[in-house]
């Protein structure tokens, strides 16, 4: 509760910052980086399909065997031991540590010698399976063979902290102090933006409080915690990280504000957000760019805040700032959103070349209106004009001409029911074929929304692209033209993928 209360003014303490932060000289470290004893692999050689089936059907029908035998085994196979095959081992059993590790056992019976690359896939294989132990033991090898990367950094401490194996995190860092690699704050950022990228945000943050005494954190480690805690919604901790950044002397740079912004417009903080985007008006608005403007605009447009939208576009107009095609295509959502279709058009035209964020301002809006043909018509311009449309802009197209439920009719042709049960069962979803089934014949049950994102993935196959041909000319033959169009476009894109896949 005491959290929640508390976050009523987070950016209390930001708002008086903002102005008084100061660049500081960049927090790097002094201490000497690793020995350079890393020697070049070899290039990569062709890998005999046939000796590596036989060597992996050894290693796993005799996994558990002792190992005199399993090194009998592979010593009577016929194959040339190399890095590449090593790595192809790897890639055979990728979440099954007993048969990589016997392998490598096998190896250092042979006259083989590991590089980095192949020790941290073994790592990788074996951080995956979660055998900790063992983990923790080729952690210790990898340092006494002096093959260390920040590879080796990144899969150990995030194996370990995805196990809770938080003392061993810390401990990782003292080990390879031990054997010479020091405390480097570079080496650190790299292992918390991976772990905040994992969302293993609180890991990283106890990572870097239990080693502030041996290495000092810099701006880009506050932004990366920051940036960890908005993509788990956790405000509260980013803007503690926030002040914890300004109290260290370092400046918050602007992406992160962007991001901070972003995060309170998704969760519904409308209010907040422009607060924060305010503050740095007024304090820092030289270093606003197109980025920042965009956010907003795109977020006003999305709430139907029009003229303040506008405000801020014109903002950054007078500021010599030129919109991206992004900003506009949001700015013509807006307008649409509030029935200006002319304003809209008249924006469009005016750009020379329009991406494809413009055309689905256009598409969007205009479906918006419940103006799917016109909405079909800007997607024939698009394909004229040489932009190729995405998934996305199949799905709100499909949406805006059948609806969220989907076109059900007599014609198994054009019944997306049908069409979807079918899909979900060659895909081998029967579970979930079955569970749709059943709502849709029990009346007293809503029927599921209908979804186009699994509709096009499951279909997006060769058998897909012979469907769509077929379901184009029904279409047609019943008078949906839009729709025949739109489906024939899509069965073009998926046989052209097919024939490149051949290829």
């Amino acid at each position: 509760m005491s959290r929640r209360i508390r976050f009523q003014n987070p950016f209390s303490s930001i708002h008086s910052r903002l102005n008084s932060t100061s660049t500081t000289a960049g927090g790097g470290s002094n201490i000497p980086s690793p020995p350079s004893l890393l020697t070049t692999p070899n290039p990569p050689t062709l890998v005999n399909p046939s000796h590596l089936l036989r060597v992996c059907t050894i290693l796993y029908q005799q996994q558990d065997s002792p190992e005199s035998r399993l090194h009998t085994s592979l010593s009577r196979c016929d194959f040339q031991l190399t890095h590449e095959f090593f790595l192809q081992i790897c890639n055979k059993f990728p979440y099954s540590w007993k048969p990589v590790y016997k392998f490598h056992q096998f190896s250092q019976t042979q006259h083989f010698n590991h590089t980095p690359i192949t020790l941290n896939k073994m790592l990788d294989v074996v951080g995956k399976s979660r055998n900790i132990d063992l983990l923790w033991d080729l952690i210790k090898e990898i340092g006494h063979r002096r093959l260390v990367t920040d590879k080796t950094y990144k899969i150990a401490v995030k194996t370990l902290a995805s196990a809770r194996e938080m003392k061993k995190c810390v401990d990782f860092f003292h080990i390879m102090n031990g054997f010479g690699y020091g405390y480097d704050l570079g080496t650190l950022n790299k292992v918390i933006a991976t772990l905040c990228g994992c969302k293993l945000v609180e890991e990283a943050k106890y990572i870097v409080q239990k080693l502030k005494d041996c290495v000092k954190p810099d701006g880009s480690t506050y932004k990366c915690l920051i940036y960890g805690f908005c993509d788990v919604g956790d405000l509260v901790e980013a803007s503690k990280m926030w002040n914890l950044m300004v109290d260290d002397g370092f400046e918050v740079e602007i992406d992160a504000v962007e991001k901070m912004m972003d995060t309170l417009f998704k969760t519904n903080r409308f209010d907040e957000a422009m607060k924060l985007f305010q503050s740095v008006r007024v304090d820092r608005i030289d270093e606003l760019g197109v980025s920042t403007y965009r956010l907003v605009i795109s977020w006003m447009c999305k709430k139907d805040k029009l003229g303040q939208a506008r405000v801020v576009f014109d903002e950054m107009r007078e500021r010599g700032i030129q919109p991206d095609c992004m900003t506009l295509g949001s700015l013509i959502y807006g307008f649409l959103s509030k029935a200006r279709v002319r304003e809209a058009y008249e924006i469009a035209d005016a750009i020379d070349h329009p991406d494809i964020s413009v055309y689905h301002g256009l598409i969007n809006g205009l479906l918006r209106l419940k103006r799917a043909n016109e909405a079909t018509n800007v997607f024939r311009e698009m394909i004229r004009r040489g932009c190729e449309p995405t998934m996305h802009t199949y799905v709100m197209l499909l949406q805006g001409h059948l609806g969220k439920r989907g076109r059900k009719g007599e014609d198994p042709l054009i019944n997306f029911d049908t069409i979807f049960v079918g899909g979900l069962v060659k895909a081998g979803k029967s579970l979930e074929a079955t569970k749709y089934v059943e709502r849709a014949m029990n009346r007293g049950l809503e029927v599921p929304r209908f979804d186009y994102n699994r509709f096009l993935h499951y279909y997006s196959n060769e058998e897909g692209a012979v469907m769509f041909d077929v379901m184009s000319k029904k279409l047609r033959e019943v008078g949906l033209f839009d729709l025949g169009d739109i489906f024939e476009r899509y069965g073009q894109k998926m046989a052209t993928r097919e024939k490149r896949r051949d290829r």
